[in-house]
């Protein structure tokens, strides 16, 4: 038997009903009176900065009308018409620094109405239902090559199969979905949730999807543009920062991205082995997840290691809160210099940090921390841009994503902006709407 104080990398530190209980849901699902408590405190603002702060500028205060009125299946139409992953996107948006930090209640009394969960109510009771909200256009006889089913791939699909085009989608993977089915913590989309959804939006009809198939290995841009009216590429970010320092080829360092994917695809999560002592490199969603989920799976010590200071984490305040929760220990202006042991990996060396004159500059001072396992959530990078425009390593875009090249659109992750589910499901659904206009 191992415990959460086993030493080494095993799994199996927690029983099969403790982990089954650590990653149940982490906001459970609104019942039908809470959800009518909880629209009851919306304004139903006129211009409202909740609307403004969504990405797929949904009407929220009309759909929280819908669901006080008793009608959460168009309060669902109201979401699918302008985020079709709206049922996704309420489970996993940063809620709290998008319409919820906008919302007028948060201002007035520090609690606002918990857009999030209200969104869930409405489209889980839609996706309840038989049949899908859409119907397809007229066959236009146009097709459209989509590279990636992530959320900015599928976005764009869907809307262009109710437009009435042919949709392919190509994934390199065995499972469509891309971050929503493998980047994403496992207590935030439960029960196969992502699965379910993609299922659910290939209801539209007209979309077929082709697996493993890899942008750059065995299909490329210039065949695709033989074969297709139009391409998107919605290919995300399959490479992964490297920091290059000594010991970090050591047996127990691994990629966060690696670990969380492996996690999310596991039948029984007690396979999955965790260090006693665990440090996580970042300061991401991806590092919050990595970490909540090493101390869910019954690592006794997590430590978050983040070179710059709290504000400057790209978790939110919530996601921060989540891990300090959970006993994650956040450490601060303290970056990485060596991974230390005989074998595999021991300690893990670390070098205080200080901002000073505009930049971050390294203190001299070093200390070391016990790690049995560490995982490197610094960020990852595109693998192939096809000879595309670039900007800051990623796809360079105008408009509703325009690349480079004619007759070829992008968006999601491989394009600049926020790496965020909503705006990617935002920029697949704009370019859609873009190809069409350009098709008609």
């Amino acid at each position: 038997m191992t415990s959460p104080h086993t030493p080494g990398l095993v799994a199996g530190r927690l029983d099969a009903e403790e982990i089954a209980l650590n990653f149940a849901d982490l906001h459970p699902a609104y019942d039908p009176h809470e959800a009518a408590v909880a629209a009851d405190r919306c304004y139903f603002c006129h211009d409202a900065p909740c609307v403004t702060a969504c990405p797929t500028d949904i009407d929220i205060p009309l759909f929280v009308r819908q669901i006080s009125t008793g009608q959460p299946e168009a309060a669902a139409q109201t979401i699918f018409e302008q985020n079709i992953l709206g049922g996704m996107c309420a489970r996993v948006c940063p809620t709290e620094t998008l319409c919820e930090e906008a919302c007028v209640r948060e201002a007035a009394e520090g609690k606002p109405v918990e857009i999030g969960r209200l969104q869930r109510f409405a489209t889980d009771a839609a996706m309840a239902r038989q049949g899908h909200p859409f119907l397809r256009a007229e066959t236009t006889g146009k097709s459209i090559g989509v590279i990636g089913s992530g959320p900015a791939g599928l976005a764009c699909a869907h809307r262009l199969a109710m437009k009435g085009h042919a949709v392919t989608i190509y994934e390199a993977r065995e499972r469509p979905g891309g971050l929503n089915e493998f980047g994403l913590a496992a207590y935030k989309t439960t029960e196969d949730f992502a699965a379910r959804e993609i299922d659910w939006l290939l209801g539209i009809g007209g979309i077929t999807v082709a697996y493993g198939k890899t942008f750059g290995d065995n299909i490329d841009l210039p065949a695709l543009q033989q074969e297709h009216d139009a391409v998107f590429l919605g290919v995300g970010l399959a490479g992964v920062n490297a920091l290059g320092l000594p010991g970090f080829d050591l047996p127990g360092v691994r990629n966060a991205v690696d670990f969380i994917a492996e996690l999310r695809q596991a039948d029984d999560k007690t396979s999955i082995p965790v260090g006693r002592d665990v440090v996580v490199i970042g300061g991401g969603m991806t590092a919050i997840d990595a970490a909540v989920q090493s101390r869910l799976l019954g690592a006794a010590n997590v430590t978050l290691a983040y070179r710059r200071g709290c504000d400057a984490m790209g978790a939110s305040g919530f996601e921060q809160d989540l891990a300090a929760k959970h006993g994650v220990r956040l450490m601060t202006n303290a970056t990485p210099v060596a991974v230390h042991g005989d074998g595999a990996v021991q300690e893990i060396e670390l070098e205080h940090t200080q901002a000073a004159n505009g930049t971050l500059q390294a203190t001299g001072e070093r200390f070391r921390v016990p790690a049995d396992q560490v995982l490197l959530a610094i960020g990852q990078t595109l693998t192939q841009d096809a000879g595309l425009a670039t900007e800051r390593g990623k796809i360079s875009v105008t408009g509703p994503g325009r690349t480079s090249l004619a007759g070829v659109w992008a968006g999601g992750d491989c394009t600049p902006g926020e790496d965020l589910t909503v705006v990617a499901v935002a920029e697949g659904r704009d370019a859609a709407e873009d190809i069409h206009a350009a098709l008609s």
